[in-house]
């Protein structure tokens, strides 16, 4: 359960919203992960968009050493309070940055502050890491997954496959979500290399106990050979591209 106690002042949400600390400004698009078997919207990710919609790049690529913590705390706020203001009542994915987080329990409060002040449920935030991210210790990374998942948040471990599969993060603290690299997910009902990586990961989930999401899917193909393995969560082109300041309504194969 969250400690309330370890709450910030709610000010420092609406300076956190306000972009105090950053020389740039920036706003999210929303896309959908859809479960299949209910036909429902199991999240929304909130992706990084500049103020008129430019892509992730140009925002991400004015992160620094100097401004990571900020903007990291900041991108959390913002992710809330937009997700709130949308009337969104499913779970919300956000991204975070492991070398911005020095101890998960201190650099939480912010984020549960916002949570307060905005009405939104922490229950429905599922932390997102990023895999690519070069992380100073994995001892670290698996201590912000264990403390975010004793506090009540989901965690998933993104674009696994890409080619930084830490399978030492797997065996110590398991997420609760694990997000399939597109490179994997691409024609992957003509590859049978692809297949037999993908089955072992399939089966590597089941044994763990967590759940696959399937992202960057864009054809109905690639969808069929998934879902085959019995993979029911899923995000790409084929049901949503990411909606600007909105929430997406995703289209459903047959």
């Amino acid at each position: 359960m969250i400690d309330p106690k370890i709450l910030f002042d709610e000010s420092h949400c609406e300076q956190c919203a306000c972009g105090e600390g950053l020389d740039f400004s920036f706003t999210f698009a929303f896309q959908p992960i859809v479960d299949v078997i209910n036909k429902t919207v199991y999240a929304y990710e909130a992706l990084v968009r500049g103020p008129e919609g430019e892509g992730a790049p140009s925002i991400l690529g004015k992160v620094t050493e100097q401004n990571r913590y900020a903007f990291d705390q900041i991108c959390r706020v913002k992710a809330v309070k937009l997700a709130s203001r949308l009337g969104m009542s499913t779970r919300l994915s956000i991204n975070f940055m492991p070398n911005a987080v020095y101890k998960a329990e201190y650099c939480i409060r912010t984020t549960l502050a916002a949570a307060k002040t905005y009405n939104f449920d922490t229950s429905k935030i599922i932390f997102e890491l990023t895999e690519g991210e070069d992380l100073t210790s994995v001892e670290h990374l698996v201590a912000i997954i264990d403390a975010y998942q004793e506090m009540g948040f989901s965690t998933a471990i993104d674009d696994f496959g890409a080619g930084y599969s830490r399978y030492n993060i797997m065996m110590a603290s398991p997420p609760d979500l694990l997000k399939l690299d597109m490179t994997l997910v691409r024609n992957i009902h003509q590859e049978p290399n692809k297949q037999a990586v993908v089955a072992g990961i399939i089966t590597m989930m089941k044994q763990l106990g967590g759940a696959i999401v399937a992202e960057g899917v864009e054809t109905e193909e690639e969808y069929y050979w998934l879902r085959s393995q019995g993979i029911t969560l899923y995000q790409g082109y084929l049901f949503a591209r990411p909606g600007f300041e909105c929430l997406p309504e995703p289209y459903y194969p047959a």
